[in-house]
Formats: structure tokens, C-alpha cells, sequence
């Protein structure tokens, strides 16, 4: 579990947290389970492997406003020797406001690499079986491929 607070800077001309400050706040989540799971500082200094992002997905459900208190929940969804399935659930208040699906692969020197056998059984250690309802969905078509002009 990831906590932080919406800072002034954060909020947009809307007078809500700003769109990208959501995956800075959903890194952060990652960074805390990366730590929780032995891919902490350390880790990345001494051997130089890390998890790359390599695509995400997130849901903006609810606005949120200045100064809330901010708690990430996370789930791994799955992984196999080199990648790993992450959903961020964002909350305020024990409300659901946002999520994020994450494909992340441990990568190192050159290139994409095998998790070390300690850090493989950290991360299944935190899997939950089921997947949550919104995983797995990509953004639906639309006007499929026409562009729609403006009657005139």
C-alpha cells in the first residue's frame, strides 16, 4: 500500500488533481511495491536492473481535490519469468477515484532479464487469484474509422 497527499501544484485549471499527477502517484505505488519485494535501491544500484512500464492503462473514475489523502492499493495480477501484471486501485476516503493496469518487465544491462529467484517468490507471494472486473479492457473504438465532420 502506497500513501501521499495532493500537493497545491498538483491541482489543474479545473481546480482538481491534474491528469498526469494520477501515474505519478500510481509510479510511486509501483516504486513502494519494488521495494516491498527486493528491487529496492540497493537492488538497482548493485546489479542494475529495474522494472520498466511498458504499457499501462488507467481508468480516471472520480475527481479529486486539493490537499485529500491519497491511498494505492496493489494487486499483482500474474507474471512469468521476466514480465509482471500490476493493478493500482487509487482511493480517498475508502472511495475508489482511479486504477491502473500495468505490463512491467524486469529489465537490466542488456536487456530484458529473468527475476532472481527471491524476488519471483516476493512477487507471488502478493498475488491475488481473480482478476478485478475493469482488468484486461482496452479503449473502445470509435466512429470505427470514419471521421465524423460537423454538418454544415
Amino acid at each position: 500500500m502506497h500513501h501521499d497527499v495532493v500537493r497545491p501544484e498538483w491541482i489543474d485549471y479545473n481546480g482538481h488533481l491534474s491528469e498526469p499527477y494520477y501515474v505519478l502517484v500510481f509510479g510511486d505505488a509501483t516504486t513502494a511495491l519494488m521495494d516491498r519485494t527486493g528491487m529496492d535501491a540497493g537492488y538497482r544500484a548493485a546489479t542494475g536492473r529495474s522494472l520498466y512500464t511498458v504499457e499501462a492503462h488507467v481508468r480516471y473514475l472520480r475527481e479529486i481535490g486539493p490537499d485529500a489523502a491519497l491511498e494505492v492499493r496493489t494487486r499483482v495480477l500474474g507474471r512469468d519469468a521476466k514480465r509482471l501484471r500490476l493493478w493500482h486501485e487509487l482511493y480517498v476516503d475508502g472511495r475508489l477515484r482511479a486504477t491502473e493496469e500495468l505490463m512491467c518487465l524486469h529489465v537490466g544491462p542488456d536487456g530484458a532479464e529473468p527475476f532472481p529467484d527471491d524476488v519471483a517468490a516476493a512477487l507471488d507471494a502478493l498475488h491475488v487469484p481473480g482478476e478485478p472486473e475493469h482488468a484486461g479492457r482496452s479503449i473502445a473504438a470509435v466512429g470505427r474509422g470514419e471521421v465524423r465532420r460537423p454538418s454544415t
